[in-house]
């Protein structure tokens, strides 16, 4: 909700027309909507992407005391600003912000701008084209976003550690040297069958918007007649 209703706010700034800025400046202008939408976003909710993420992976129990690490949302909160303050909550938020541009800009960006070139003539308003539209987007700007999470994920778990990487730079010098490239996109492939909420998320969203500008396109003549009897 936060991505479609920044998007539309960024795009009224960074937005220009095909037809008359040429295809270029409306590729820019969707792609830095859409980076702009991302980032902002990502400034709002990264907490709760942080909270997200410890619990997820305290799924096994400590080995010391055989209790999980945390017990709650507000547990997770409570023990990152007791040892790391707020900085421990935005861990990773440097590299992210750098992810979320990228994804958000061309997942927005490229849908935007291949939308009136790829679905016309009996394509155009067609749901299941929308979609795979959507879903092929989705999965190459997340493939290509993909290690900047791995860099993001690996940095949030650091926090409330006594072991901490000192910049992004170092997580992914010490990753590719310990683990080698492939590790920065361990996981991608269950990150593509997610895509398909993205790419759902899209076709809807044109879809509501059909539906909406219609009702308003055939409100105003029933208005005009209603005004001129």
């Amino acid at each position: 909700a936060f991505n479609f209703a920044f998007k539309g706010y960024f795009q009224s700034i960074f937005g220009h027309s095909k037809e008359k800025d040429g295809y270029v400046k409306c590729l820019a202008g969707n792609v830095a909507s859409g980076s702009a939408a991302g980032a902002t976003t990502s400034l709002f909710l990264y907490h709760l992407d942080f909270a997200r993420t410890r619990l997820g992976t305290d799924a096994k129990e400590c080995s010391i005391n055989g209790q999980r690490q945390f017990k709650g949302l507000v547990d997770v909160y409570r023990k990152t600003l007791s040892t790391d303050g707020i900085v421990g909550l935005y861990r990773g938020f440097g590299v992210s912000i750098i992810g979320i541009t990228l994804y958000r800009g061309m997942y927005f960006g490229l849908y935007d701008t291949l939308k009136p070139i790829v679905l016309v003539g009996s394509l155009k308003g067609n749901f299941f084209a929308s979609f795979l539209l959507g879903w092929s987007i989705t999965t190459f700007s997340g493939v290509c976003a993909y290690p900047f999470d791995t860099l993001r994920r690996r940095m949030m778990l650091t926090s409330g550690q006594p072991s901490k990487y000192n910049s992004s730079l170092q997580a992914f010098q010490q990753i590719i040297r310990q683990e080698g490239f492939v590790a920065l996109f361990r996981g991608v492939t269950a990150n593509m069958l997610v895509g398909v909420a993205g790419a759902g998320v899209l076709a809807g969203y044109d879809q509501l918007h059909r539906i909406a500008y219609k009702n308003e396109y055939s409100f105003e003549p029933q208005r005009k007649n209603v005004e001129l009897r």
